[in-house]
């Protein structure tokens, strides 16, 4: 994706939104955790306390920095993927400073959504 603006990001995130009704969240945010596009799909609501999106944005680029740690003996990394109870949440390295975070019903096939996400960014 390279480095993009605020309306690339929004762009990608509404079609990224569009290739399966389980995508519930799709944004972009930045090496802070501070979310600079995107967002919920309109008519849901958010699993967590919107005043906790912060701190998880926080959580999901701190594990992203600390992955590049290996990026020398394992190779960058594509995507991560976490299966919860409720939701599935990945997120996708999209420049230097910027990750493509997304979370989704636990009944998305996370067999074929994630590569078809990495072939548009």
């Amino acid at each position: 994706m390279g480095e993009q603006n605020s309306e690339d990001y929004d762009s990608i995130c509404g079609k990224i939104l569009e290739l399966d009704s389980k995508i519930r969240f799709v944004g972009v945010i930045n090496e802070r955790g501070k979310l600079l596009a995107g967002g919920l799909r309109k008519g849901l609501k958010s699993l967590e306390d919107p005043k906790d999106d912060e701190m998880l944005f926080t959580e999901v680029a701190l594990r992203a920095r600390m992955r590049k740690e290996f990026d020398s003996q394992l190779g960058q990394v594509r995507f991560a993927m976490s299966v919860r109870d409720k939701v599935i949440i990945m997120s996708f390295p999209i420049d230097a400073h910027n990750i493509l975070y997304v979370s989704a019903n636990t009944d998305l096939d996370y067999g074929k959504i994630p590569v078809k996400i990495l072939k548009m960014i």
